[in-house]
């Protein structure tokens, strides 16, 4: 076997031997994403009345244990330095600085920042619904392979979200639906390697928590939504479970453009939306440029953080998840300023990849010729979420020569390519029949985190559950919604 592929076909589980039994089998599962809200709205055939199942892997992909429960461990450090980032103005400032003179995007959401720290911060109650992506990495020189599954890996993270950190329903419905994959397949005795995932439950907890600190029961949740919402069935799950674990909490969805019209801020900075006190503001919008369409919605972020409701995320907490963020704690020593535990300094630093300013300076200018000279080995990042915005392959040469004399490479960072095993497994998409060849697959894990945290008592701190997106191995890009990618789970080897 190739040395960085693993296969589902080798590993603990196999698909029948007759064509009609695989495909009764993919009928079948198709059948229970649809039936148990595993679904999307389509963005070639859109009608906001009709939904198709998310694209999703026919079985789980085999995962290291060691590295997932080092991943879960790892997360509530994680949520602790955030947190630590978003109180520190002058580190953000500092990081920031270079970056806000030629990305508008940062430079507004860093002036919403310092206009509310030179104000005074009204709420010091922030939620936090953490991602952390990850990927594993084959280039690690020490180990040895994970029984015959899967080649010597460790994992570096791919980045961390701070904002609408999305598949907290997806995720926990990919590990159902590969429990009942399973089980048709008759493997019960492998059920257990699946992990438990219980994130929609931890999320909706975590905002609930939120909302009971505010103290106000009359108060309501607001979520911030897309003006045309495709993952509907991620958000409107979360809204579900809230009004299951406490009936008396009412949510509402408002566009940013909705809002123009229909916030104010009350006497004592209550945040008022259509008569109703707002005690969290929970964001799945609001973290790339086109979805500000003018400096009206601009202008309501700011009076959101103005407010006396609870955010997910805090402005500060938004800008902690930036990317020149991510590569300025990757420097030697900055770690260290936010941990006070040495083991938690050393594991943290682990788990990072190669980051490269491109300042103008030395160091800058070394990372633009190593991108030009060797663009295979990297990735370059903007300041953006949401995916399809970063630059790939041949194509980071083309652009570093266009970029390396202008102000706006500054506003970029160079990271380390990642190169993860492939796999071997089934891809099913609503737009293709073409379901039982197999492809090669590469794989993220998303570990999700809770923290819930002013500047000097930390209330709730935790790893909340997990997800797991799968790509061609051939695809740069693997966001499910963006269309190149499709829902998974790890399956657990030792």
């Amino acid at each position: 076997m190739d040395n960085n592929k693993i296969s589902c076909m080798d590993a603990p589980f196999s698909l029948p031997s007759s064509k009609k039994e695989q495909h009764e089998l993919v009928e079948k599962a198709i059948d229970w994403a649809l039936m148990h809200g595993m679904c999307m709205r389509s963005k070639i055939n859109f009608n906001r009345n009709m939904l198709q199942f998310a694209p999703f892997i026919l079985l789980p992909s085999p995962f290291p244990r060691q590295e997932f429960e080092k991943a879960c461990h790892i997360q509530p450090i994680l949520n602790l330095l955030i947190h630590e980032v978003a109180h520190d103005y002058n580190f953000l400032k500092d990081t920031l600085k270079e970056t806000i003179k030629v990305d508008h995007f940062t430079r507004m959401l860093f002036n919403i920042y310092e206009t509310i720290y030179e104000e005074g911060i009204t709420q010091k109650i922030s939620l936090g619904l953490l991602r952390s992506d990850l990927m594993l990495d084959t280039s690690c020189s020490e180990g040895n392979e994970y029984k015959k599954y899967i080649p010597y890996c460790c994992w570096k993270q791919v980045e961390i979200n701070t904002i609408a950190s999305g598949f907290g329903w997806l995720g926990q419905a990919s590990t159902k639906l590969h429990r009942f994959v399973l089980q048709e397949l008759g493997y019960n005795d492998q059920l257990n390697n699946l992990p438990e995932n219980n994130v929609l439950q931890e999320l909706c907890s975590a905002m609930i928590k939120a909302w009971t600190l505010y103290g106000d029961s009359q108060a309501i949740i607001l979520f911030i939504v897309e003006d045309i919402s495709y993952n509907i069935c991620d958000q409107r799950f979360h809204e579900f479970e809230i009004r299951k674990q406490n009936p008396n909490i009412k949510v509402i969805r408002r566009t940013l453009t909705e809002m123009i019209t229909t916030a104010k801020l009350g006497s004592n900075k209550e945040l008022i939306v259509d008569d109703y006190i707002v005690a969290v503001v929970y964001y799945r919008c609001g973290y790339e440029p086109g979805q500000y369409h003018t400096k009206k919605e601009w202008d309501v972020r700011l009076l959101i953080e103005r407010s006396l409701a609870i955010k997910c995320p805090s402005i500060q907490y938004h800008l902690a998840g930036t990317k020149k963020v991510q590569q300025a704690l990757a420097k030697s020593g900055n770690v260290a300023k936010f941990l006070k535990d040495e083991n938690n300094v050393t594991n943290i630093k682990k788990i990072f990849t190669g980051l490269y300013a491109l300042d103008f300076d030395n160091h800058g200018d070394e990372a633009i010729e190593m991108g030009i000279q060797n663009p295979e080995q990297f990735v370059l990042k903007p300041q953006r979420e949401g995916g399809s915005n970063n630059v790939y392959g041949t194509d980071i040469k083309k652009f570093l020569l266009d970029i390396k004399d202008k102000q706006e490479r500054v506003a970029w960072i160079l990271m380390d390519k990642i190169i993860p095993p492939n796999q071997l497994n089934y891809m099913i998409r609503p737009e293709s029949d073409n379901y039982l060849q197999p492809k090669e697959l590469v794989s993220e894990l998303g570990i999700f985190g809770v923290i819930i945290a002013d500047y000097k008592n930390i209330y709730v701190n935790k790893q909340a559950g997990h997800m797991l997106r799968t790509k061609l191995a051939t695809a740069n890009e693997g966001g499910v919604a963006a269309g190149l990618g499709a829902c998974d789970s790890p399956f657990l080897v030792d």
